[in-house]
C-alpha cells in the first residue's frame, strides 16, 4: 500500500494533516514555525496553493487547501521536502538544545522507509480528505480552529497566533487565507466568525 499524498482530484479542496515523525514538538520554536510560514507563502505566490484555513500546532499542521494549477500533490511534496531540508539545516547549524536527540529520532525514522535518505522529518502520510459539501467545510474549519483550544493553549481560537481563526475574526494573521462566504447561522461553535 502506498503512503503519502493520494489525491485524485488535484484541483479540489482538501483537508490535510502534515505530521512530524514521532510527534516531535518541533514547532514549539519560532524559527521552525517561520520556516513553515515562509514556505507556505512561497507556495501561495509561486505554486498556486490556496489556503482556506490552517493551524500550526507543536508537531503537526492542519489545513484546508487547494491548487489553482491542478498540481496539489506536487506542491505538497515540494513543500514537505523543502521545509524538511530547511528544518534540518537550522537544527544542525542553529542553537537547538535538543539537536542530537532530534537528529537521532529523524535518522531512526528514515531507516524505516527505503525512499528516505539520512533523515525523515515529516511522516509520509498527509491524510487527505476531499471536501464534498458546505457542511464538511464548516466541520473541518471548526476542527482546525478549535485545535489550540482543545490543547489548552488558548481560550478562544482567534487568540492563537498560528491559526486562520485570527483572519476569520478580522485580526492580523501570519498567513493570508482565501475568503469564503460561509453561512453564519450554520456556525454555532465557530466563535471566530461574527
Amino acid at each position: 500500500m502506498s503512503t503519502g499524498c493520494q489525491i485524485a482530484e488535484q484541483d479540489s479542496m482538501h483537508f490535510v494533516t502534515f505530521q512530524i515523525v514521532d510527534w516531535i514538538d518541533l514547532f514549539t520554536r519560532k524559527v521552525y514555525r517561520d520556516i513553515i510560514i515562509d514556505s507556505l507563502k512561497f507556495c501561495q505566490q509561486n505554486k498556486g496553493l490556496e489556503i482556506y484555513a490552517f493551524v500550526i500546532m507543536s508537531n503537526h499542521i492542519h489545513m484546508l487547501i487547494s491548487s489553482n494549477t491542478g498540481r496539489l500533490s506536487e506542491t505538497i511534496k515540494e513543500f514537505k521536502s523543502f521545509t524538511a531540508k530547511q528544518i534540518l539545516k537550522e537544527i544542525e547549524l542553529g542553537t537547538e538544545s535538543r539537536k542530537q536527540w532530534m537528529l537521532n529520532l529523524f535518522e531512526f525514522a528514515a531507516k524505516k522507509h527505503k525512499r528516505n535518505e539520512k533523515y525523515q522529518v515529516w511522516t509520509h502520510e498527509n491524510h487527505p480528505e476531499q471536501i464534498y459539501s458546505e457542511n464538511f467545510i464548516l466541520q473541518k474549519i471548526q476542527y482546525i480552529h478549535e485545535n489550540p483550544v482543545r490543547a489548552g493553549i488558548v481560550e478562544k481560537p482567534e487568540d492563537y497566533l498560528y491559526s486562520s481563526a485570527r483572519s476569520f475574526a478580522a485580526k492580523i494573521c501570519v498567513l493570508d487565507v482565501v475568503d469564503m462566504i460561509l453561512p453564519i447561522d450554520k456556525l454555532p461553535l465557530m466563535r471566530t466568525i461574527k
